[in-house]
């Protein structure tokens, strides 16, 4: 039985994966932007060769150097145990590295050593990211023997940014007593000293680390990192006051966040939040683009469509005169006539009527929500936790909440009917009602005084503000049968085109 116990600390249940299938693609877009897993090799100054991932934007903004986070996983856990890692902060423009620790996943070795010999392997690593030019600074993330590996490192480097640690244990001697106490293994008090003993002996031969010199509490009062703890109410593996007691002694700024859930469930997406929150202020990563420039190009996105396209360009000039005048809100028969540029593609004439758009869509959208505003959403990746790593189980392995990464290609001609259909108006019109929310709340205040004010000439400025919507309303659906018209028509053009050829 004593065995048995050894071998559930130094050698417990070895996650086997196919990177292929539980990792992120070599290629996969997130949040409508394109990032890439690039894979590599390292070794550990005991020779022992470590399989590790970096997730990177497939292109830098401005060549400049993003942070980075390296996500450490639990004993019984691999480099897919930062999927969600990923998921929270790429995003935000923080790169993410993961690796299998030496006796964990696809790495060389046999036994763990519950972050002794881990904290070396965490040192290559960020030896390699210190020589890395697309790397700026760095910070840790770890879990269970991740949080403790990240612990025993940080105190040797402060230059780490930041650190969040979920589920850290504060002294392996004590939790072994108290896992042999859980796990019902009685033994004869008069055998104890006897026992300890002999597994230290054993696991010094076999792991080649000393059970008795780990020890969190000796380490985190000259640790100064930023950090954020996390514990689950309910850890009956590791119980909620190791972290506390480490909380108590660590020098540094922290923080701690405690949850509903045990040692291996999953995360509540607040916790999450917090995370990346954290993380961005302590590694102050550059400003993501903007994703209004974006949605509104590929809403007029005509493969810059021109004169002589093979198509009837009277009809497309018509049909774009007509969008221009319903855009407008002066009366048709007092405008004079407009002239097209036949040099112009049709992309840059609709671009060009794009705010005309957003205040037809802004007034809609508020008719359509009342005086509470839009319910405006986050474009981004949802995602379900399923981190259960620690300590016998590997989180992304064989489970069904992990977040669906499958892409199915389409041919040339599908990408480019998609590109000339696409009209992500609502997207565009929410991310434009979010930088104007308390501008229209101003406004509504000041209408609603000067009604107050001017009695019955009130009730006049609302029939007029009722009959402005109803204009508004009146033109935005002339113009979606209009755009509809043209995409239908541009459509039949490239169908056309296909058949002949």
């Amino acid at each position: 039985m004593i065995d048995q116990f050894i071998n559930f600390v130094i050698r417990p249940p070895r996650a086997e994966y196919n990177p292929d299938h539980y990792l992120w693609d070599k290629d996969f877009t997130l949040a409508g932007r394109r990032y890439r897993r690039e894979d590599l090799e390292l070794k550990n100054e005991r020779g022992h060769t470590l399989k590790c991932s970096h997730y990177v934007p497939a292109e830098f903004p401005d060549d400049s150097p993003l942070p980075c986070v390296v996500y450490c996983h639990g004993n019984s856990g691999c480099r897919a145990d930062a999927n969600e890692a990923a998921v929270v902060l790429l995003p935000s423009n923080i790169t993410v590295f993961t690796l299998d620790f030496s006796g964990s996943g696809l790495s060389d070795g046999d036994y763990v050593s519950l972050g002794w010999h881990e904290k070396d392997d965490l040192k290559v690593v960020v030896s390699y990211l210190r020589g890395n030019k697309k790397v700026s600074c760095i910070g840790l993330w770890g879990r269970s023997m991740g949080a403790v590996t990240c612990l025993l490192y940080g105190a040797e480097d402060p230059s780490i940014a930041g650190m969040v640690l979920d589920s850290a244990f504060s002294n392996l001697f004590n939790l072994m007593l108290e896992l042999a106490d859980v796990y019902k293994i009685r033994l004869p008090k008069f055998t104890v000293k006897m026992a300890v003993q002999y597994m230290r002996r054993v696991i010094v031969k076999k792991a080649k680390f000393d059970i008795m010199r780990l020890d969190c509490i000796e380490v985190v009062t000259k640790t100064f990192i930023p950090a954020l703890f996390g514990h689950a109410k309910d850890d009956k593996f590791i119980h909620p006051r190791h972290s506390d007691a480490i909380f108590e002694s660590y020098s540094g700024d922290k923080n701690v966040i405690k949850f509903e859930g045990d040692h291996n469930s999953s995360r509540p997406p607040f916790y999450y939040d917090s995370v990346c929150i954290f993380l961005y202020n302590v590694l102050h990563p550059p400003q993501p683009p903007s994703l209004l420039s974006g949605k509104m190009e590929k809403y007029c996105d005509l493969r810059d469509l021109k004169s002589g396209s093979g198509v009837d360009e009277n009809l497309l000039y018509e049909i774009i005169a007509g969008l221009r005048n319903v855009t407008d809100d002066a009366p048709s028969s007092s405008s004079g006539p407009r002239t097209l540029s036949a040099t112009k593609s049709m992309g840059e004439m609709l671009l060009d009527m794009t705010p005309d758009f957003n205040d037809i869509l802004a007034i809609e959208d508020a008719e359509l929500h009342g005086d509470g505003g839009p319910q405006i959403q986050h474009d981004g990746c949802s995602f379900t936790s399923s981190n259960r790593e620690s300590w016998g189980r590997c989180s992304s392995l064989g489970t069904d909440d992990e977040p669906s990464i499958n892409r199915t290609s389409t041919n040339k001609y599908d990408e480019n009917t998609i590109n000339v259909l696409a009209t992500p108006l609502r997207s565009s019109q929410k991310v434009r009602l979010k930088t104007s929310k308390n501008e229209d709340k101003k406004k509504s205040k000041s209408k609603k005084k000067n009604q107050k004010k001017n009695g019955e000439d009130g009730e006049g400025n609302e029939e007029e503000s009722s009959g402005s919507k109803k204009s508004k309303r009146e033109k935005f659906e002339k113009l979606e049968a209009l755009s509809q018209r043209l995409r239908l028509f541009i459509l039949k053009g490239v169908n056309h085109k296909k058949n002949c050829s």
